[in-house]
C-alpha cells in the first residue's frame, strides 16, 4: 500500500499531538532522499550535522504538511523539535513561524519565548533550521525595540546560537536598517567557521543592496583586511568586478 500523501487527510486539531505530526512525516519519507540529504547536511563523525536524522521528506512536502497542523500549539511544536529527526524540527519551526506572524499580545511574546528556549536547548541546530526561523521569529520580534538579544546570540561561542544572532539581523536590514548587523560584526568577525562566515558575508552584501551600497562599502574600507575569505567572497559577490577585486586584494 502507498503512503497518503502529505495533504490526503485532515487531522481534529482539539486532539492532535507532536506523535501526529511525526507519523505523517515518517510516513511521507524516502529512504532515498534520506541518505541524500543525510549527505548534504554533513551528518558524518566531526561534521556541523552530526548524528542528525533524516526520514527523506522534501521541504515543500514539509510546509504542505504542516498546513494541516495549524493550531496544534506551542507544547506540542516543542516536543516537535525535541526530536532526533530533522524533518521533525524544520516542520516545528515551520509551524512555530506561521504561529507567531499570527499571534498578538502576550501569545506572540510567548512563541518568542518557546523558540529562544528551544534555541538555548541545541534544537534549532543547522544552517535550514536557522535561517528558516531566526529572522522570521526573533528578529521580527525585535524590530521597533532592543536589538539587544542578537547581540548576546552572536557573543555566543556556540555555532548555531551564534548564527541565529546573525540571521535575526535579516528583519531589519529589509527595512532598511543594517545597525544590529553592524552591532553584530565585531563580535563574529574573528570566526573562521564556514557557517558563520557565509552568514556574516550573506547578511553584509543583503545590507548592501537593502540599505545602500555605501554601509557596506564603508564596512568593507574599514574591515575587509580582517574578514575571513568566504565572508569577504560573499559579501562583494554583487559588487563590480573591477570593486570586488580591490576588496579582496586586501586580504
Amino acid at each position: 500500500m502507498c503512503a497518503p500523501s502529505p495533504a490526503s487527510w485532515t487531522p481534529d486539531l482539539t486532539s492532535v499531538r507532536a506523535e501526529d505530526v511525526m507519523a505523517a512525516l515518517d510516513a511521507a519519507g524516502n529512504s532515498d532522499r534520506a541518505e541524500k540529504s543525510a549527505r548534504f547536511f554533513k551528518t558524518g563523525p566531526g561534521e556541523y550535522g552530526e548524528g542528525d536524522v533524516f526520514v527523506g521528506v522534501s521541504v515543500p512536502d514539509q510546509r504542505t504538511l504542516a498546513r494541516q497542523f495549524r493550531g496544534i500549539g506551542r507544547d506540542e511544536v516543542a516536543r516537535l523539535l525535541a526530536s532526533d529527526v530533522h524533518e521533525h524540527r524544520l516542520t516545528a519551526l515551520v509551524l512555530a513561524v506561521w504561529e507567531f506572524a499570527h499571534a498578538t499580545g502576550v501569545e506572540r511574546d510567548a512563541w518568542v519565548g518557546m523558540y529562544l528556549e528551544q534555541v538555548r536547548a541545541g534544537r534549532v541546530n543547522n544552517w535550514d533550521l536557522v535561517d528558516s526561523s531566526a529572522e522570521q521569529i526573533v528578529g521580527e520580534w525585535l524590530v521597533g525595540q532592543s536589538y539587544s538579544p542578537l547581540l548576546e546570540l552572536a557573543a555566543d561561542d556556540d555555532l548555531w546560537r551564534r548564527r541565529v544572532g546573525i540571521i535575526g539581523t535579516f528583519a531589519f536590514i529589509r527595512r532598511g536598517d543594517a545597525e544590529p548587523l553592524l552591532a553584530v560584526a565585531p563580535l563574529v568577525i574573528e570566526d573562521r567557521r564556514d557557517l558563520i562566515q557565509k552568514a556574516y558575508g550573506w547578511m553584509l552584501r543583503e545590507a548592501g543592496k537593502r540599505c545602500g551600497t555605501e554601509v557596506l562599502l564603508g564596512y568593507l574600507d574599514e574591515h575587509a583586511a580582517a574578514m575571513g575569505r568566504t565572508a569577504l567572497s560573499y559579501a562583494t559577490e554583487h559588487l563590480d568586478a573591477e570593486v570586488r577585486a580591490k576588496y579582496r586584494a586586501r586580504r
